[in-house]
């Protein structure tokens, strides 16, 4: 499957965003699907993710309350809206799948290695 982030920008503080992950190639709707996101000068981490069926959802402590991640598998593709960004928020944000044809277990995505596929990524930067 083939992964493609759009949404992304420039915006001034408390500004919201949506992005969007389109999935080409292969139903979206058998893959566990997460949000990435990586600040300049660190390491990738995880900030969302969404289940196959879209019942269960996880978020990074530091995006709960203000993230929202939903999934329209009818448009092969996964949101995520994010309210009141920050400046610490800026990165790029990637996409990532997880082929779970079988099961829908949310607690993979916390793994890297369980990971199937990967977006280009679409950078996001919140001004002070």
């Amino acid at each position: 499957v083939q992964l493609v982030e759009s949404g992304g920008g420039l915006v001034q503080a408390g500004a919201p965003l949506r992005l969007s992950c389109a999935a080409a190639g292969s139903p979206l709707s058998e893959y566990v699907v997460g949000w990435f996101r990586q600040a300049p000068g660190k390491g990738r981490e995880g900030v969302a993710a969404i289940s196959r069926s879209g019942g269960s959802t996880t978020y990074a402590d530091s995006v709960k309350g203000s993230f929202t991640v939903w999934r329209d598998d009818a448009k092969n593709t996964v949101f995520v809206q994010m309210n009141s960004l920050r400046p610490a928020d800026t990165g790029v944000y990637f996409c990532a799948a997880d082929y779970q044809p079988f099961s829908d277990d949310i607690r993979r995505m916390t793994r890297e290695s369980s990971i199937d596929y990967w977006g280009q990524g679409t950078q996001v930067t919140v001004s002070s």
